[in-house]
């Protein structure tokens, strides 16, 4: 017999074959880790126990299907196919369903959900508002066929019937149950239609109340300007809309008592109110009006105090008459004084006297400088005849000439002070002359 050879790719290809054949769709159970979540959007892991791990995969489309989100070491049950990858030679198991292991994934989901919201303050008191003290407009959002809106409509009509009350009618459970609440939370903010709104419904399983655990609707309460009452299912039911809502009806009959006081008591309080108010009214009247009485008695006659002020204003018009007439005889007096002092001290007389001794010393002043310009001249003609009789030009004149050396301008008196062949300079009457020595005598 002959051994067949098998190529690698001829026996991964057998094997391939064998395994898909073999295990088409299986169940099995095991612990996640290695979790990878590239950006193709599908989930790779690996599903292991105590004693082996086989590669898994969740392809994108299988993954948005999952009610929770798989995290490493959760411990799962899942319904997938076998594989063979045949470029590695590995086998791989691709999941169709996955579920945890020993707890629903609604359970896990809502677990997941109230933890990341949590922690991106959903559910923080300050973000919280407050509830209208008496609204004038209610708004109940949830299902027009169930007996949750009529209990709500008896308690609010029997508490305080004057109340407007809307209705905005949506399914509480179901495939399109999430989308109608999150238009109705959308129409009641577009339209502000209301103070205050109740969303609704009675209780049920955990599958029933699951369009209350959904992150879209949590967003659209948490994002609402109307403040918001969740009432859903029973006091022991704890939704996620109940942690994101500005307030938490343990029921929905609780939610009608908190929407709206009892008017007989509001009648009640308000008439106490009126009898205290009217109380403390007469009570202040009779003060003021006793203070009042006081002040008007302790207050003098305004006509007599004007009659007082008049008299005491002509008295003081008398008055300042009289003053202004003595201010005024006393002033002419002092003009009058002063006026004949200034004629008695007449400057003209002293003006004329001192004009004539002016002219006097200006005549004599006169005479002595024509004097004193004689002599001046006299002595002036004296002093130019001196002069001129002194002048060495007036020398030169006569024929007389002034030798000097050339360059320095020495005069020449001694004829040992040149020598022959010399340059001199001979200055005469008009002009000089340059003359050479030739001999000295």
């Amino acid at each position: 017999m002959e051994t067949k050879i098998y190529s690698v790719t001829e026996l991964t290809s057998e094997l391939k074959r064998l395994i898909e054949d073999k295990y088409p769709f299986i169940w099995i159970y095991g612990e996640i880790s290695n979790i990878s979540a590239p950006l193709s959007g599908h989930l790779y892991f690996t599903l292991k126990d105590e004693s082996a791990r086989i590669n898994s995969i969740i392809f994108k489309g299988q993954l948005k299907n999952l009610k929770f989100n798989p995290e490493n070491g959760m411990s799962v049950i899942g319904f997938g196919r076998l594989g063979l990858y045949e470029s590695k030679g590995t086998y791989q198991i691709i999941f169709e369903y996955l579920e945890p292991k020993g707890i629903g994934s609604l359970q896990i989901a809502y677990e997941q959900l109230k933890a990341r919201l949590s922690a991106q303050g959903f559910f923080d008191v300050s973000h919280k508002k407050e509830l209208p003290f008496l609204p004038d407009n209610i708004c109940i959002i949830t299902s027009p066929a169930g007996s949750v809106l009529y209990d709500i409509l008896n308690i609010i009509n029997r508490r305080y019937p004057n109340v407007n009350i809307r209705i905005i009618p949506v399914k509480v459970q179901g495939e399109s149950s999430e989308t109608e609440i999150i238009a109705a939370i959308n129409l009641l903010n577009q339209f502000v239609c209301a103070d205050v709104a109740i969303i609704a419904r009675g209780g049920g399983s955990l599958e029933e109340l699951q369009a209350f655990n959904s992150e879209s609707v949590a967003r659209a309460i948490y994002e609402s300007s109307v403040p918001i009452i969740s009432a859903i299912g029973h006091e022991t039911d704890y939704t996620i809309a109940d942690f994101v809502s500005d307030y938490r009806a343990p029921t929905p009959s609780v939610a009608a008592e908190i929407v709206v006081p009892l008017k007989d008591e509001l009648n009640i309080k308000i008439d106490k109110l009126t009898l205290s108010l009217k109380s403390n009214y007469s009570r202040f009247y009779n003060y003021y009006k006793n203070n009042l009485n006081t002040l008007i008695n302790r207050l003098k006659s305004p006509k007599r105090k004007i009659q007082d002020l008049m008299i005491k204003n002509d008295d003081l018009s008398r008055r300042i008459t009289r003053a202004q007439i003595n201010l005024i005889n006393q002033l002419r007096e002092r003009t009058e004084w002063k006026n004949d002092k200034i004629l008695f001290n007449n400057p003209i007389k002293y003006i004329i006297k001192h004009n004539e001794h002016i002219k006097n010393m200006l005549s004599n002043m006169l005479i002595t400088m024509n004097i004193m310009i004689n002599n001046c001249r006299h002595i002036l003609n004296e002093s130019s005849a001196k002069l001129n009789a002194l002048n060495p030009k007036a020398i030169l004149q006569r024929g007389y000439s002034i030798t000097r050396t050339i360059p320095d301008k020495h005069i020449v008196i001694d004829s040992n002070n040149v020598m022959i062949g010399q340059n001199l300079e001979v200055v005469v009457a008009k002009g000089s002359i340059i003359c050479s020595v030739e001999r000295k005598i």
